[in-house]
């Protein structure tokens, strides 16, 4: 309908004139159900695209330090809003767009910091200390663990880490979070 409306738009008056008697108005408008059908599904097809772009560069980086891990095989059943990489130490060398919208925090603030940054007082050490047992087992693994926005806001966080390796040698994890209820 709306290059009919273009169309018509263009016309001088006389030839809108003579076409007008020709034209049936009579149609039903779209409901405001479909844009939001139309909307719904424009939001999933971007959340798509930069979960691949996700990909992609952790797929660069995997290239770059020679990791042996199946990165496919990483992102094949996983479900996450926020993506950190870090060196062994645990130092974030890069964090997805996903990460500032879930924690506040900029990409800058979280990079050559630890993800303890994100801890604070709602954060148990028992919590800590069962993370930290994990990371030394060179074995994926899933926690939930209560951690901190910027402006102090505490949430609920399921991680989902994986360490990485060079030549059997563990360099780098990645870590797959969203927020839980």
């Amino acid at each position: 309908m709306m290059s009919l409306d273009i169309y018509l738009s263009s016309l001088s008056n006389e030839e809108y004139d003579s076409v007008s008697s020709k034209l049936d108005y009579n149609f039903k408008s779209l409901p405001l159900l479909s844009w939001d059908i139309y909307s719904q599904n424009r939001q999933v097809n971007l959340l798509e695209s930069q979960q691949e772009q996700d990909i992609l560069k952790v797929k660069a980086l995997a290239s770059t330090f020679n990791w042996n891990n199946d990165i496919d095989s990483i992102f094949s059943d996983s479900d996450y809003e926020a993506l950190i990489v870090t060196d062994v130490t645990q130092n974030i060398l890069w964090v997805n767009n996903g990460f500032p919208k879930m924690t506040g925090y900029s990409k800058g603030d979280a990079l050559n910091k630890t993800p303890r940054f994100l801890q604070g007082e709602k954060t148990t050490e028992k919590k800590r200390d069962i993370i930290r047992k994990k990371l030394s087992s060179n074995l994926p693994f899933q926690e939930v663990i209560i951690n901190h926005k910027k402006d102090g806001t505490p949430y609920t966080c399921e991680v989902k880490i994986i360490p990485l390796f060079t030549n059997n040698i563990k360099t780098h994890y990645i870590a797959l979070e969203k927020q839980v209820v």
